[in-house]
């Protein structure tokens, strides 16, 4: 009798072991040939997830930005400018007298703190650094000032436009830059959070239209890491990528030699959900003065016309689609046809994804 059960006993557990040791097999299995299918693919162009989904950015500088100085008024009732000739528009503060300077309000607190006199400001111009010394002028018995004006953060609303293998993704197809001097924001770090569309503003010709979003800038949203910001788009890497892709049906990248004149779609999600929409791609210019107008496109589709007019600002980075491959990413709306626009050509973006 106990033979009898340690025999059914040790049948159960054999079972059991090669259920799992099975499972396990099939597995890696199946993940061993999805590999092997993906590596025939990359043979001919790299296999992404296209995107379309709204997110939220936002970006930190590496220390403050400086969009330019102006006058004080000091407590002897003079006007001084501390700053005049010394700092330019696109510098970055990083440091003052060897304290790192992270943001604005560190800035002004460590110059309220040192009170007027002679400092050390550490800059970055372009790629050299250099020191400046400055004398703050005392505005009261509380504050003293430098003159500059400057900006540590952007945040916005854009389109994802791929994602790979490795979870690195590409967005927007241009590059976030300051609203007032027009330079590429230099950044030292940036997160992606998730966002849902509320309204959009139909562009009209000469007025550009837009989305507009809703972003919750805390942890619970935190979509992901932004690394780059580059004139062909924004790159990092996601983290949650279940909240953001619902379709992860990955398909093959195009070369520029692949595009055509012709039918094609653009990918977004102006509707509440990720919908293709027509287009048409009415012209290729492989050595564009501007590398993210390479493409002209026009929207053919009713059903986007009738929501948006056409392109309109927060759809950068809607994937462009033709033929069953991604061929680039929106870019730009014509100012004076919001039914036109640029693209970028996926080619050029892929080359900014981190290896």
């Amino acid at each position: 009798m106990r033979k009898h059960w340690y025999r059914r006993i040790l049948i159960m557990i054999v079972t059991f072991l090669i259920a799992v040791g099975g499972g396990y097999y099939l597995t890696e299995f199946q993940q061993n040939k999805l590999k092997a299918e993906v590596n025939a693919n990359t043979s001919q162009g790299n296999m992404v997830i296209p995107g379309g989904m709204p997110i939220g950015i936002y970006l930190e500088t590496e220390g403050v930005m400086v969009l330019g100085t102006d006058s004080i008024t000091a407590e002897d009732g003079m006007d001084y400018e501390p700053a005049a000739n010394l700092v330019k528009e696109g510098d970055y503060i990083v440091a003052l007298n060897d304290q790192t300077i992270h943001d604005k309000s560190e800035l002004v607190e460590t110059v309220n703190g040192l009170g007027d006199e002679e400092i050390i400001l550490r800059i970055r111009r372009a790629e050299q650094y250099m020191n400046i010394r400055m004398k703050p002028v005392r505005q009261n018995a509380r504050e003293c000032k430098l003159g500059i004006w400057v900006r540590d953060n952007a945040q916005g609303l854009g389109t994802i436009t791929f994602l790979n293998t490795d979870s690195h993704f590409g967005a927007l197809g241009h590059g976030i830059h300051d609203v007032d001097t027009n330079t590429l924001l230099e950044i030292n770090d940036g997160t992606v959070y998730e966002t849902s569309i509320k309204d959009i503003q139909r562009g009209e010709d000469g007025t550009p239209g837009g989305m507009e979003g809703i972003i919750v800038y805390n942890n619970y949203n935190v979509l992901g890491n932004i690394t780059r910001n580059t004139d062909c788009g924004i790159f990092g890497t996601i983290d949650r990528i279940d909240a953001l892709f619902t379709d992860q049906t990955p398909i093959e990248t195009a070369s520029k030699e692949e595009i055509t004149e012709g039918p094609a779609v653009i990918r977004c999600a102006v509707e509440g959900t990720v919908k293709d929409y027509h287009i048409r791609v009415t012209k290729i210019d492989k050595n564009a003065d501007e590398v993210n107008k390479g493409i002209v496109i026009e929207v053919t589709d009713k059903n986007l016309l009738a929501v948006t007019g056409g392109i309109v600002q927060g759809m950068s980075g809607s994937p462009i689609i033709q033929n069953g491959k991604l061929i680039g990413a929106v870019t730009h709306v014509f100012v004076q046809d919001a039914t036109k626009g640029y693209g970028i050509f996926i080619e050029d973006m892929l080359k900014n994804v981190e290896l």
